[in-house]
């Protein structure tokens, strides 16, 4: 009996756009009342500083910790985390910092000015933020990747001061992500989670310093937290589960088709994999690849959840409609597994990260490519992009008049400001003629 049951749709259906907008729906299951909740964590931390981190981390990760010290890791145990890595981590994890650093170094802006022929200046000043907090998950779920890619944008853009929050639950925490703060040349890192730790970084307590901005992944608490926040704190992004759409035009390996798909229904029971194919006969050969695939995984179990709940396969007319349905999806990460795929690049208008050609699986985007792999998910790469060196940047504008150039442009400023009925923007300006 098949395991497996994804959607099956057809473009040219009647109700497919109806089918696809439900398949691409998503709500956070709450347990409970999270925003409650999240909002009572917030507020004690905001008021009470450590003592409430600490209850917290007692509570959520059972620990036992007098102090926030405790909860702390000097830059020595860091150290010796990356010396302690067998020799083929610690390399890999070195090249793809390598890699992540060197793309993100084309992302630098630079303060730019113009002088006006009447002596009046213009410009962009470009300055790095002084401190941002990287949220890094922790337990089952742990990313020495997330590391690198939160923080070496970061790193690159200038800025001064890294903060790492990281749960450990029971205590336990894996020195690959403490490796990769170390290579990351992360400042402060501290074993603290959940909601409790995004308001930490937000308001700040006696140990933890307060961020410019908090970037990372985590659960909805942390999500939660990370919007109840907005606007004490700059933010990347509130990521939904992770997606992966993979448009093929029936000529690559099956089986390599159903990996990539199976690379992102992996993460967990919520993630999305969508396969559009014009050939209805490779899809279900990939279907059967899928099935013949699963038992192999370790975790078949979220495979099947997540494939049987949100995974699709869409059979499509031709290539241009799997294109122009792959920008009404605007997915995370983009397959474009064809013959040709930067003829098809040019018309693509929404995505996270697009990947060309047969040998370009996702999976080597979330690693060590070099491009960012915290992209925008839930259809929000139709307004977002990746997480980048310009996240970690200000633009302040600057204007410098020459007594010419401020009574050419009190001249126009005095009418604008009195059309508005502001009479001492006008004048402000007037005395300058």
């Amino acid at each position: 009996m098949s395991e497996l049951k994804p959607l099956m749709l057809d473009a040219g259906d009647e109700a497919f756009g109806a089918r696809l907008d439900q398949l691409l729906a998503w709500q956070p299951e709450f347990e409970g009342d999270v925003v409650a909740v999240v909002g009572e964590i917030i507020a004690s931390v905001r008021s009470e500083g450590d003592k409430a981190v600490l209850e917290y981390t007692r509570r959520f990760d059972r620990r036992e910790v007098a102090s926030i010290a405790e909860l702390e890791v000097g830059k020595g145990a860091l150290q010796q985390a990356l010396l302690s890595l067998p020799a083929e981590q610690r390399e890999a994890l070195e090249t793809a910092a390598q890699r992540i650093s060197s793309y993100h170094q084309h992302q630098k802006q630079e303060s730019w000015q113009y002088a006006e022929a009447d002596g009046t200046v213009l410009g962009q000043k470009i300055t790095p933020l002084q401190r941002v907090g990287i949220y890094v998950p922790g337990g089952k779920a742990s990313y020495p990747s997330s590391v690198l890619m939160n923080a070496l944008p970061a790193k690159v853009a200038g800025v001064d001061e890294i903060i790492m929050v990281v749960p450990a639950p029971g205590g336990d925490l894996n020195p690959a992500v403490l490796a990769a703060a170390a290579i990351a040349g992360v400042d402060r890192v501290f074993t603290v989670g959940g909601a409790q730790a995004v308001a930490a970084l937000a308001y700040g307590t006696q140990s933890i310093p307060k961020v410019d901005k908090v970037v990372g992944p985590g659960n909805i608490y942390v999500a939660t937290a990370k919007k109840a926040v907005f606007g004490e704190v700059g933010l990347d992004m509130v990521a939904g589960p992770s997606e992966i759409l993979v448009v093929c035009d029936g000529q690559t390996s099956p089986d390599w088709i159903a990996m990539d798909l199976f690379s992102q229904a992996e993460h967990d029971e919520q993630a999305q994999s969508i396969l559009i194919s014009p050939d209805a006969d490779f899809l279900q050969a990939v279907l059967a690849s899928m099935e013949k695939l699963l038992a192999e995984m370790p975790r078949r179990e979220i495979i099947k959840a997540s494939i049987n709940g949100r995974g699709a396969l869409i059979k499509v007319a031709d290539l241009d409609e799997a294109v122009r349905i792959s920008n009404r999806i605007a997915p995370e990460h983009l397959e474009l597994s064809v013959a040709d795929p930067e003829a098809m690049l040019d018309d693509i208008r929404h995505a996270g990260a697009v990947f060309l050609g047969r040998h370009t699986p996702e999976a080597l985007g979330d690693y060590c490519a070099g491009p960012n792999h915290v992209l925008p998910t839930s259809t929000t790469a139709r307004f977002s992009s990746p997480l980048g060196v310009y996240d970690f940047q200000k633009r302040t504008s600057i204007i410098g008049c020459s007594p010419e150039g401020a009574a050419k442009l009190a001249d126009t400023a005095c009418v604008l400001a009195r059309c508005e009925s502001l009479e001492a923007h006008a004048r402000s300006a007037d005395y300058r003629r």
